[in-house]
């Protein structure tokens, strides 16, 4: 594989370190940050070479290579201009943008330049979204019905952020996280999976409130949303977002023979399991001894450890220079990637009365992984 240019030394990115560190064949080629004792730390905790401007860290990339856009989401924008400008591939961190008209922009970019511009988050390329998405192929749970999705993080403000501390020492960014929204910050990790699962959104029935008001830099942005997202497919499903319900990541896919269930979302190595649905002394009810879906051979490399930590964040940019060096487009980019990203603003932006928003945009969902066929 070609090489990769980090942009954005912060918390996120040692993340991706610790996840291409898994990955075979992939070499980072240097890294910038705008802050250089940011970058300073992390390109001598990673031994990776440092990119004094934001100008050489796109010279440093190969046209067969790829940016990675790791910075702040407000700076996501023009970051991603300047990259899909000068003719590189890139890769960003979700929020793709904050405004659904610069998404729009960017994959003009892209296009007219002859790039391709993706998308976080990774973990529909991971093995839990994958099998999952293979036994709904198969009709395990029969026809799917409905979908629930559980995006809660905890009662987040109360947390010990200020002692969550990257690899390089690089602080949780809490004021950028509060100011962006639990929405836009995760909403993208069982989004992503539905939209695989089930194609493009047609209509988006959302309510998003801010429940926690005092959280630093946080305005009046969004804390909680919930939405009903109904799919050219015929598909119902719930996702709900927020940063002060108990912590839950379950995603449950309601079918006429039982459910199918995944309980983190973050664990590309979670278990899928299918609860058959029957009748025990005149009770109707999920079967207690769940089976597990199970790969049929290797899938890919895991990160071994937990949270966030335990996602691989290379997933995605590794089937991205694989897609480059075939000459096909990957599977998050382009439509994918504006699709996810409007849905993703549709319900971060709901408040108490937008009632129902039809999507503008559609996309062809990705097809499996090699693996997951």
């Amino acid at each position: 594989m070609a090489g990769v240019v980090l942009i954005g030394c912060g918390f996120v990115a040692d993340l991706y370190m610790t996840s291409i560190a898994v990955m075979p064949g992939i070499t980072v080629l240097g890294a910038h940050d705008r802050d250089p004792g940011r970058q300073a730390a992390f390109c001598r905790h990673w031994g990776v070479a440092a990119l004094d401007s934001l100008s050489a860290a796109i010279a440093a990339c190969p046209r067969d290579g790829l940016v990675l856009n790791l910075t702040n989401p407000s700076e996501h924008y023009g970051v991603a201009c300047a990259v899909l400008d000068a003719g590189r591939h890139l890769w960003c961190e979700k929020p793709l943008t904050l405004q659904l008209d610069q998404a729009r922009d960017l994959m003009a970019r892209a296009q007219a330049a002859g790039v391709h511009c993706a998308s976080a988050p990774s973990s529909v390329l991971g093995q839990a979204a994958q099998l999952l998405m293979r036994a709904l192929r198969q009709g395990v749970a029969g026809t799917p019905r409905l979908i629930y999705a559980e995006l809660d993080d905890g009662f987040i403000p109360q947390a010990p952020t200020q002692s969550w501390i990257s690899a390089s020492g690089a602080p949780w960014p809490a004021g950028d996280e509060y100011a962006t929204g639990c929405t836009l910050e995760h909403a993208g990790y069982y989004l992503s999976w539905l939209i695989a699962a089930f194609g493009p959104v047609r209509t988006v029935v959302a309510a998003s409130a801010q429940v926690i008001p005092a959280k630093p830099g946080a305005g009046a942005t969004p804390d909680f949303s919930t939405a009903t997202l109904f799919f050219h497919s015929g598909a119902v499903a719930r996702l709900t977002c927020s940063i002060a319900a108990p912590h839950d990541h379950r995603l449950r896919v309601i079918g006429d023979a039982g459910v199918l269930e995944v309980a983190r979302a973050w664990d590309n190595a979670a278990p899928v399991r299918f609860r058959r649905r029957m009748v025990i002394r005149r009770r109707l009810l999920e079967s207690p001894w769940p089976r597990t879906i199970r790969a049929a051979g290797p899938t890919h490399p895991m990160v071994r450890r937990t949270g966030a930590a335990a996602m691989n964040f290379a997933l995605g940019p590794a089937e991205m220079l694989e897609a480059i060096a075939a000459g096909r487009t990957p599977r998050l980019a382009g439509d994918f990637a504006l699709h996810l990203t409007e849905v993703t603003l549709a319900i971060h932006s709901a408040g108490e009365h937008s009632g129902a928003r039809t999507m503008t945009t559609t996309c062809t969902p990705p097809g499996p992984m090699s693996w997951a066929a």
